[in-house]
C-alpha cells in the first residue's frame, strides 16, 4: 500500500484507495446491533469523512444497521479531534434524540482514542471509555464492565450516554 499525501494541503490523497470501517468502529458496530436485537430500536451510523467513505456505510446498513449519515466536505480533510467531535456532535444533534452512542475506542489512522470522550463531552452526556461489557441496560442507566490495570471495574452511568469499545467486546458478524 502506498500512502501519498497532497503537498499544498498536507493532507492524504484518498482517490483510488478502498474505505474500509475502521476495524473498532465494527466492534460498535456488532455490539449496537446485539443490543438492537435484545431491546429493539434504532441503529444509526454516523461517520465523517471523503465521499468514497459511503461505501463502508453501506457496508454498515448490509450488517444490520437501520440507516447512515456521511458528513462529508473539503474543509473537513485533516481535521484533528476536536474538529472531528464537533462535526459529529453537529450530526448527531441533526440525526435527533438517542439513549447510547457507541463508538469505536480509536481510529487505526489517528490511534489518539480522543475523538470518542470529546463527542460526550460537546453532547453533554456521560461516557466510559474501553468498555469490554455491557452488563445492564434499562430506562434511565446502564452497567458496564472495562478492563483496568487494577481489574474489572463496573460503572453505572445514566442515559444518554456514550461508551467506547474495542476487541473483546464480540466478536463482528460477516455481512449476509
Amino acid at each position: 500500500l502506498e500512502v501519498n499525501v497532497d503537498k499544498e494541503t498536507n493532507t492524504l490523497i484518498r482517490q483510488g484507495v478502498e474505505s474500509v470501517i475502521n476495524p473498532f468502529d465494527l466492534y460498535a458496530l456488532e455490539e449496537a446491533l446485539r443490543l438492537k436485537e435484545r431491546y429493539g430500536g434504532t441503529v444509526s451510523v454516523l461517520s465523517m469523512g471523503p465521499p468514497q467513505v459511503v461505501d463502508t456505510l453501506r457496508e454498515a446498513l448490509s450488517l444490520g444497521a437501520d440507516n447512515a449519515v456521511l458528513l462529508s466536505d473539503i474543509d473537513f480533510a485533516g481535521a484533528d479531534t476536536l474538529a472531528t467531535s464537533y462535526a459529529l456532535a453537529r450530526g448527531v444533534k441533526k440525526i435527533g434524540s438517542f439513549d447510547l452512542i457507541i463508538c469505536g475506542r480509536q481510529a487505526v489512522d489517528g490511534d489518539t482514542a480522543h475523538v470518542g470522550p470529546s463527542l460526550a463531552e460537546r453532547l453533554g452526556v456521560p461516557h466510559v471509555s474501553c468498555v469490554t461489557k455491557i452488563c445492564e441496560l434499562t430506562d434511565g442507566y446502564m452497567i458496564v464492565e472495562r478492563m483496568t490495570d487494577r481489574g474489572i471495574e463496573q460503572i453505572k452511568l445514566s442515559l444518554a450516554a456514550l461508551i467506547t469499545v474495542g476487541k473483546g467486546i464480540n466478536e463482528p458478524r460477516y455481512p449476509s
